[in-house]
């Protein structure tokens, strides 16, 4: 008996959608987030989302306690609490007088399982989405990239590519936050107008590199600072993290993809159906 999965994505606007005051700070909005998690463990996530990310390279220093205890508005308790959390899983060494480091072999801690998914299923998903939704870009530009990102590409550290975030709204309300890394020579094909106007799916085939295989992580975290304010919730709001690698019919990637997802606004849902052999 084989177990076909079906993908099927649905939509779920909220009624009950709150703007939140683009001068609150970031010293409660962390702090008075409902939540059963504690509160280190909220920091822990964030911190530990921000050197997945690259934010926090390989031999960069992490804020300290005290940095943290202003900008996340907790004590410096819970900051050295959410610190060494991260040292015991391996990410991070904390040393006397020259403070928290982001290990060099922090990547191959990371466990990654990708679903592969029917791709024409995922295809008019996106178009879907695409149809229902306006767009805004907030980055476009030509960045180095960092080793995670490089890793997802099949580059060498430090290879150029471009880097575009992009921000849905249904009915002007943000609905999510979607950060692609595309090789350079694909990414100087089209325009950050182009981008504006039309399907990154649509620009990829464009170019002659439409995909015909994506690799699919599903997980979750916690919202930073900079994800709050894009998506207006709190600074350690729950979100939906989808991660996906591109590949084209020669199976060389063209496009990785991070994209967040307020649970107000979006359920994934999972059709499985039973094919005898």
């Amino acid at each position: 008996m084989l177990y076909q999965y079906v993908i099927m994505t649905i939509l779920a606007i909220s009624l009950n959608f709150v703007f939140f005051s683009k001068n609150m700070s970031n010293h409660s909005l962390l702090t008075e987030t409902e939540s059963p998690l504690p509160l280190y463990h909220r920091l822990y996530i964030i911190l530990k989302e921000q050197i997945k990310n690259g934010k926090f390279a390989p031999g960069k220093t992490l804020p300290s306690e005290a940095d943290l205890t202003q900008q996340y508005g907790v004590s410096r308790i819970t900051a050295k609490r959410a610190l060494d959390e991260l040292a015991l899983e391996g990410l991070v060494q904390r040393s006397r007088g020259k403070g928290t480091i982001v290990r060099d072999d922090f990547s191959k801690r990371v466990i990654q399982t990708p679903v592969q998914a029917n791709i024409q299923g995922l295809m008019t998903n996106l178009d879907n989405i695409k149809k229902n939704t306006t767009i805004k870009i907030n980055y476009f530009d030509y960045i180095q990239a960092n080793d995670w990102v490089s890793k997802q590409l099949h580059l060498q550290q430090g290879s150029i590519v471009q880097k575009a975030t992009r921000i849905r709204h249904i009915n002007k309300v943000p609905f999510s936050k979607s950060t692609s890394y595309i090789p350079e020579q694909i990414g100087r094909s089209f325009t950050k107008s182009d981008l504006l106007n039309n399907a990154l799916i649509d620009l990829l085939k464009s170019t002659g590199n439409e995909p015909n295989r994506v690799e699919q992580v599903i997980t979750c975290t916690l919202a930073d600072d900079n994800d709050a304010k894009d998506l207006q919730i709190l600074v350690g709001g729950p979100l939906l993290k989808f991660r996906r690698i591109f590949f084209n019919k020669e199976g060389s990637v063209v496009n990785y993809q991070e994209i967040l997802y307020s649970p107000d606004h979006f359920e994934y849902t999972m059709s499985l159906t039973v094919v005898n052999e």
